[in-house]
């Protein structure tokens, strides 16, 4: 009976043991799991962001015989990727199955006007269509489709729609060889290059009745200044403000088709050379959006160029970049029609597939059956369709989902189109259709490191010198207090926090700006000067106050000096600010407030971030065992001096932990920044400005981000980049917490 009732005692060795085993067992497989969790974590980011770093890739659709016996002067591709639409000499327009190679619809083009001679697409996202017929006039069209479900399955029905048919317009009698087109709610401009080289150029004013409804048009031709060079191609801009002319040697000229000089003909914007290898111009076209011109040499150079402001107030056409051919000479520029892409057909069959914004090319692939012909690609990019000048009809299906991603576009400046210099910008989606997403993760990331430094710079000296004093000056009782006072802190959701910031403390820092900035001076210099008069006080008077309770006499200090701070507000201001300390900032200083900004921003989370620093810190330096301090004072140093030399040292390793895990909890900080800061990605350190952070951009646009998108995945990146952050500030911390442990441990 004996040994039974030893066997289960829970005081028994054997029981211990088995209990130790046990806790031993469940801290290991917590620990894994957390491990594990972490793990997963990190692999389903990469899941989900590898697919942005891919590459392009394609491969041909079934062959099918043609319908034709000659390549379209145009081609395009329906929506569905169905139907292909091709425009002939002949005059007629022709719809056609890609699957099936048969003729579908074939309709005449302004039969009245005969052979076509010259096409051009009225940007790259439309399905409107100008022609220049071979009697000089001219028509404008579009292809459209309608899509029906009968019987649960998809019919797309073409039909071709003319615009403009009561438009008189004649190029001469001289047939057109190029043709440039541009079009918007107040008419259209017409630009047409004849065989003789002249360039004749039309405006089109649309104006509308408001009351009836009636639509009238008035048309009148602008003149030409005399350029040098043959011209080999022409465009025109989204706006309709300016008019490309290129030659054939490789220069340009553009032409503002809204200024005239003294003479009433069209004013010279800008003039140069298209290439720095000095060859000839082999093609050209205008990218989505109408914005910006591709140009390609004979020497194998291909570039990108759009209109930027100088400093004199004028314009002039810029080299924004240039794009790696291997030294293919480009024969044909196919732009893709919603995205900054296009694709670049060389002479002998090859192809590649670039993006302009991410400056990236995605694809080059060799000995394709290409020569002279009509391409065109899809709407959605994944398609291109190829006419040769036999008429044989080609396609390929092309997988390129995410190519606006780069490392130069999310962290390198880049020059957006209409803006004046390359720069850092986040903006992911706009209501237009030809909008270039700008991601760059640099606003993001500075805005992110802007808060958490402003809230470590509040947060830090309180939080540590707080902990100081309650763990090593503060007596038992009081500490018992206070202690838990702030780390009940720590359980304020941040929501109720960044919704105070919002809409209390933002509007108070506005309104009594000069009491906050007098507030922060006057604290700490009245705390000090309270501190030396007390120490100047009789003995008798301070014994009043037990030893580790003087804090307490500090309350009414800081609320007075509070008060004081905020009533003189009105006086201080007006005496050192002429009555607006905003307005004096941004005037006499030059810079510029905003109500949300980020000293709201350091306030709020400092108070999120004090109490985790706050309670780890002071259980390191109440945990230093007190034989160490005591040794010091009996040894005749004094009691600051045994903090700073012994305790301090001593509690370090925790005292950095904790510093650290209050910069991560400022860096992954989501509510506070999302409602107290104006949430603009700029890179600006002013402390009176807003920001972004990485994990505010992520809980914004998140919900807004279609499935599976480039915009999508890009949140999922930044959430891996703020991860990788987080991941590596813990490692180097646990590293120094260990050197510290190791170099004072022996203390």
């Amino acid at each position: 009976m004996a040994k039974l009732s030893e066997h289960v005692s829970p005081f028994s060795p054997r029981w211990r043991h088995f209990k130790d085993r046990m806790a031993t067992i469940a801290v290991t497989t917590g620990g894994a799991g957390v491990l594990i969790a972490i793990l997963l974590i990190f692999f389903y980011l990469l899941y989900e962001i590898l697919p942005l770093f891919s590459n392009a890739s394609m491969e041909p659709r079934a062959s099918v015989d043609s319908p034709f016996a000659e390549a379209p002067l145009h081609l395009a591709v329906e929506e569905q990727t169905e139907l292909g639409f091709g425009v002939f000499a002949d005059g007629s327009g022709r719809f056609f199955g890609l699957d099936s190679g048969e003729l579908v619809l074939r309709e005449e083009l302004a039969p009245e006007f005969g052979a076509v001679t010259a096409v051009a697409p009225e940007g790259a996202e439309g399905r409107l269509f100008a022609l220049a017929h071979a009697s000089g006039n001219f028509s404008m069209h579009s292809h459209e489709y309608r899509l029906t479900y009968p019987g649960g399955e998809r019919v797309v029905t073409p039909r071709l729609e003319r615009h403009y048919p009561d438009l008189e317009l004649n190029f001469g009698p001289v047939r057109v060889v190029e043709l440039a087109v541009g079009e918007t709610d107040e008419g259209l401009v017409v630009a047409a290059l004849n065989q003789a080289g002249e360039l004749r150029v039309h405006r089109v004013n649309r104006d509308e009745n408001f009351i009836t409804g009636a639509v009238s048009l008035t048309r009148e031709e602008l003149k030409v200044p005399a350029m040098g060079g043959t011209t080999a191609a022409i465009h025109i801009d989204e706006d309709l403000r300016w008019l490309f002319r290129l030659d054939s040697a490789g220069g340009f000229t553009v032409l503002n088709l809204r200024q005239r000089d003294s003479n009433g003909y069209l004013q010279l914007a800008s003039q140069g050379q298209l290439f720095t290898g000095g060859g000839h111009l082999s093609t050209s076209a205008m990218l989505l959006g109408g914005i910006s011109l591709l140009a390609a040499s004979d020497r194998g150079e291909l570039a990108q160029f759009f209109m930027v402001r100088d400093g004199e107030g004028g314009n002039y056409l810029q080299r924004i970049r240039e794009f790696d051919t291997d030294g293919i000479v480009v024969s044909e520029l196919v732009t893709e029609q919603r995205r900054k892409g296009f694709l670049a057909l060389g002479r002998k069959g090859e192809l590649q597939i670039y993006h302009t914004t991410a400056h990236r090319r995605l694809l080059s692939q060799d000995a394709l059956p290409l020569g002279e012909g009509a391409a065109a690609i899809s709407p959605r990019a994944d398609a291109l369709v190829y006419v040769d000048s036999n008429g044989g009809l080609r396609s390929w299906r092309i997988h390129n989902e995410h190519p606006d991603i780069s490392w130069s576009a999310l962290w390198d400046k880049v020059w957006y189109e209409s803006y004046d210099e390359p720069e850092h910008v986040w903006q992911s989606s706009s209501a237009d259709t030809d909008f270039e997403p700008k991601y760059s993760f640099a606003p993001l990331a500075f805005g992110t490191l802007k808060a958490a430094f402003y809230t470590m710079m509040i947060a830090a000296p309180l939080a540590i010198c707080g902990a100081i004093y309650t763990a090593y000056f503060m007596a038992a009782p009081l500490r018992r207090k206070i202690k838990p006072l702030i780390e009940l802190m720590e359980a304020l959701p941040t929501v109720i926090l960044g919704f105070l910031a919002g809409l209390w403390l933002a509007p108070l820092i506005e309104d009594k700006l000069t009491a906050v900035v007098t507030l922060m001076l006057a604290l700490p210099l009245g705390v000090l000067l309270f501190a030396f008069l007390w120490s100047r006080l009789p003995i008798a008077i301070r014994s009043w106050v037990p030893e580790g309770w003087h804090a307490a006499v500090l309350i009414p200090v800081v609320i007075l000096i509070g008060y004081l701070s905020f009533a003189a507000n009105d006086t201080f201001e007006l005496l050192l600010f002429d009555g607006d300390m905003r307005r004096w900032i941004t005037t006499e200083l030059g810079i510029s407030f905003d109500q949300r900004n980020a000293l709201v921003v350091g306030i709020a989370m400092g108070m999120a971030v004090i109490p985790t620093i706050f309670s780890i810190a002071e259980d390191a330096i109440f945990s230093v065992p007190k034989h160490l301090s005591y040794g010091s004072l009996a040894l005749g140093a004094t009691p600051w001096q045994t903090l700073v030399g012994v305790v301090i040292p001593t509690a370090s390793p925790g005292i950095f932990s904790g510093l650290m895990i209050g910069l991560g909890r400022a860096v992954g900080e989501t509510m506070i920044v999302l409602m107290a800061t104006g949430n603009t990605p700029i890179m600006d350190v002013n402390i009176f400005e807003g920001m972004r952070t990485l994990s505010a951009n992520i809980a914004v646009e998140v919900p807004e981000a279609e499935v599976n998108s480039t915009h999508y995945r890009v949140l999922f990146l930044a959430a891996f980049v703020l991860f990788m952050f987080t991941f590596a500030v813990n490692t180097i911390a646990e590293l120094v917490r260990q050197r510290l442990r190791v170099k004072y441990g022996s203390l």
